[in-house]
């Protein structure tokens, strides 16, 4: 599977979450929906999650870690949608944002970096509360890479069905899988799009997971 598994519960709240999508851009992927299918679309795939997530409830209880999920998904998405992406699946510990589709923006790979960029500073101020109330500290693992996907259908909730091309949405899942605890990386093809924008170490070539060769990697500093 290209996408970690989810549960109808998940689904539920990102519909509940998906109204926070600013009225301007729920306009502009409907009015979009019908020509996209089909299409094949170079996108900038985002996937962020919380680390240590197994650790986090041993220590406070799933009911407590549940509760801070839903805070967390708010703060993500928010920002998500500041740089005019979409969530398109809650993870269990996380989000998979699109850039570039349904919603057709421009630099999508370099709105991608900076909404990672904000979800690590919004996590930063959520932890000023959150230490003095629970003594605990959140950090976020992002991966992201940017390749091309076929839209299929785009439903009301904005959610895009879509088939993978290739290895576009795996990759960025990989990479968030292999990212320090407070860190973002990038794969190559992201890379040839944001630098010069951004300062990145050139992390070398690095085992993935389901991966015969080792893939170069950036980290966004």
């Amino acid at each position: 599977a290209t996408l970690p598994p989810h549960t109808p519960v998940l689904d539920e709240k990102l519909d509940r979450l998906q109204r926070y999508l600013p009225q301007h851009l729920t306009e502009k992927i409907l009015a979009s929906q019908g020509r996209l299918e089909g299409e094949r679309k170079l996108v900038t795939v985002l996937f962020a999650t919380l680390a240590n997530y197994t650790a986090l409830g041993e220590r406070l209880g799933e009911e407590v870690l549940f509760a801070l999920m839903d805070e967390v998904y708010e703060l993500f998405i928010h920002e998500v949608h500041r740089y005019e992406g979409t969530v398109n699946e809650l993870t269990g510990n996380g989000i998979v944002a699109f850039f570039g589709a349904p919603l057709a923006v421009e630099q999508a790979p370099q709105r991608a970096v900076h909404t990672a960029l904000a979800l690590q500073r919004s996590v930063a101020r959520f932890n000023t509360k959150l230490e003095e109330e629970r003594d605990v500290c959140l950090q976020i693992c992002v991966g992201i890479n940017t390749g091309p996907v076929i839209v299929g259908t785009v439903g009301n909730n904005l959610r895009m069905d879509y088939k993978a091309v290739g290895d576009t949405v795996n990759l960025a899942s990989r990479l968030e899988q292999t990212a320090a605890p407070g860190t973002i990386q990038i794969t190559t093809q992201t890379y040839r799009q944001v630098a010069g924008y951004f300062q990145c170490d050139d992390l070398g070539l690095v085992s993935l997971k389901g991966k015969t060769m080792k893939m170069r990697v950036y980290r966004v500093t």
